[in-house]
């Protein structure tokens, strides 16, 4: 099923220099059919919007902003989104920003049934993150465009999260949740499951583009892979060490 998604942003509060890498990581999850920004256009710090809207299909719509201190922008978007989860013309929503003031709207469209995607910078507010499915920080997207330029200038590339006890704790705790008896269990209901325990757990914060190298680079983990019946593409197992330790040592 092809999942049409409807991308609001918030233009007061989200950086414009890296939309292209922002548009090609919203196309991984589904097709952006609705894509809006939202913002006083007659402010000149929202000029440098202007250049990229055009070149992605982006529809600006003008807010002004009535009340200082007020943010009008806010309610606009939440306005649009129920507008258009009432029409029924989409399966998700992205809601791009950094603003704690989306928690309610991303909590509502998911009880909603809607997938909610919230793409921000890392201040965001903890509250909105956890009301998304999946949260996705722009420094990620900022790291993808800079090591581009990096390779091709010869910079060394910029340094990443070290991936703390914490989280080696939750995947360990992931795995323990799936296992079968032998202790294995399938990477991808790792990952998803992983996904819905915390919205943010993303393997590029650590300078890894996949799990599977997060999960190897630990130490902590056994990796398996198995024929697939189904297709070409191996199963990947993964286990916790200290399971493997406990049955060898019954």
């Amino acid at each position: 099923m092809n999942v049409n998604l409807a991308v609001l942003i918030d233009g007061d509060n989200i950086p414009s220099a890296f939309v292209k890498e922002m548009m090609e990581e919203i196309a991984k999850y589904g097709n952006p059919t609705i894509k809006r920004i939202y913002g006083d256009w007659t402010n000149p710090s929202l000029s440098k919007w202007k250049n990229v809207l055009l070149e992605h299909a982006i529809t600006p719509i003008q807010q002004y902003s009535y009340t200082t201190g007020k943010n009008a922008t806010d309610s606009a978007m939440i306005i649009d989104a129920m507008d258009i989860l009432y029409a029924e013309r989409v399966n998700g929503f992205c809601i791009v920003s950094s603003d704690s003031d989306f928690t309610k709207l991303a909590t509502r469209l998911r009880e909603a049934g809607m997938q909610v995607i919230g793409i921000g910078e890392k201040k965001t507010p903890n509250p909105f993150i956890v009301a998304c499915d999946k949260f996705i920080y722009i420094e990620i997207l900022k790291t993808k465009s800079k090591e581009k330029e990096s390779e091709e200038k010869g910079i060394e590339k910029e340094s990443f999260e070290k991936i703390a006890g914490k989280e080696i704790k939750l995947i360990a705790d992931t795995i323990n949740d799936l296992s079968d008896d032998e202790g294995w269990a399938f990477l991808g209901d790792v990952g998803s499951l992983l996904q819905k325990k915390r919205p943010n757990f993303d393997p590029r914060n650590y300078g890894f583009q996949k799990l599977t190298p997060l999960i190897s680079s630990t130490g902590k983990f056994d990796i398996e892979q198995r024929e697939n019946p189904k297709g070409r593409h191996k199963l990947i197992y993964v286990r916790n060490k200290e399971k493997r330790m406990m049955r060898s040592n019954h």
